[in-house]
């Protein structure tokens, strides 16, 4: 597989939301995997316009809708201001979707059209309408359990295993490591203007310093690009808002901008951290770990040694720690959280000593 092969790119990724949500433009998009479809009729429904913009919408065509194709769907492409900027940035999401997602196996949203413009760099995808399945988006603000993290932990297990070391994927230039880019993009400013403020006010004190945050990810990115341990297709941006709950209230991931090769550990440490509370990520961190080992064999796949393991989920903590350090547009009660909930686990697990000796 060669998703960078020109043949495989189409010339028909739409420059606007009108254009997206078009009955021609959904036609020609849909005809691949839907031949004969003719769409008549396309109701909008709400639309979320930050950096992409996400707007869900239902379908008419003749003769009815073809069988296996949900009538209520979302386009989610980068069609404002803002968002022309990050296109290049976030294509990698719709390579996944369109050439990854399916073959993993991982429990994430169904795409029904997924591909970028080489010329533009614009990744648009449109998956089923969860909402109108029954599922539900999460934030930092919901409740979320030891056990459903566990579940989640697996579905993570089931992407890392199924390209656990696969050299097809090392040739894929839209899965490359991108640690570095994160570190060379923002940092002691934004940090510092978290850190300093009322956002970072609940961050322990002795992880609370822009300068060794910013130095730390700079030794991390540098251990990661060095680092001879198994590699595999990681998210990228393990955090509870990046899951949704389907139909039948089950764990499934979501937001792939940052998919990349990497090391299991960033995903990981960086979910466990994330997704629960202080209190309950203390209780069961070590159980947490031990399942997403055990996952991670029942898939065939050699896991690490238990003590190997507890120590490389620090740089995972980390990898969070420092994404949420450097975040400035997002909600401030958010971000807080998330520092608050990253913060402690990097103090719990001495992140800065760990990484810093190698770790």
């Amino acid at each position: 597989m060669n998703s960078d092969s020109p043949e495989r790119m189409t010339a028909i990724v739409p420059e606007s939301l009108d254009e997206a949500l078009s009955a021609t433009w959904l036609t020609a998009a849909l005809r691949p995997n839907y031949p004969g479809i003719d769409v008549t009729a396309v109701h909008r429904g709400p639309v979320v316009d930050r950096v992409s913009t996400n707007a869900r919408f239902g379908i008419e065509c003749a003769g009815g809708v073809p069988a296996g194709l949900p009538r209520d769907l979302c386009v989610k492409g980068y069609f404002n201001d803002l968002g022309r900027g990050a296109r290049r940035a976030c294509a990698p999401e719709a390579y996944f979707y369109r050439d990854l997602a399916a073959a993993t196996g991982v429990r994430t949203l169904r795409s029904v059209y997924a591909d970028v413009d080489p010329a533009s760099e614009h990744g648009v995808v449109i998956t089923e309408d969860v909402h109108a399945r029954g599922g539900r988006f999460l934030d930092v603000t919901s409740p979320y359990t030891p056990e459903q993290t566990a579940a989640s932990l697996g579905e993570f297990a089931t992407l890392h295993a199924a390209t656990w070391t696969a050299p097809e994927y090392e040739r894929l230039s839209w899965l490359a490591p991108r640690l570095a880019h994160l570190h060379a993009t923002r940092g002691m400013a934004e940090i510092a203007a978290n850190f300093d403020g009322p956002i970072g006010a609940e961050v322990p004190i002795e992880v609370r310093d822009a300068r060794r945050l910013y130095d730390t990810y700079r030794a991390l990115v540098s251990a990661e690009a060095a680092s001879t341990a198994p590699s595999c297709v990681i998210h990228g941006d393990a955090h509870m808002g990046n899951l949704y709950l389907d139909g039948d209230g089950r764990p499934a991931l979501l937001d792939w901008q940052l998919v990349q090769r990497g090391h299991w550990y960033l995903d990981v440490g960086y979910h466990i951290a994330s997704t629960l509370t202080v209190e309950d990520r203390r209780h069961s961190e070590r159980d947490l770990l031990r399942h997403y080992l055990d996952t991670l064999a029942a898939h065939g796949v050699q896991s690490p040694p238990w003590d190997a393991a507890w120590q490389a989920i620090s740089r995972g903590i980390l990898h969070g720690f420092y994404l949420w350090g450097i975040t400035v547009q997002v909600a401030p009660e958010v971000t807080t959280e998330l520092l608050r909930r990253l913060g402690t686990a990097a103090a719990d697990h001495g992140a800065y000593e760990t990484v810093a000796a190698g770790w």
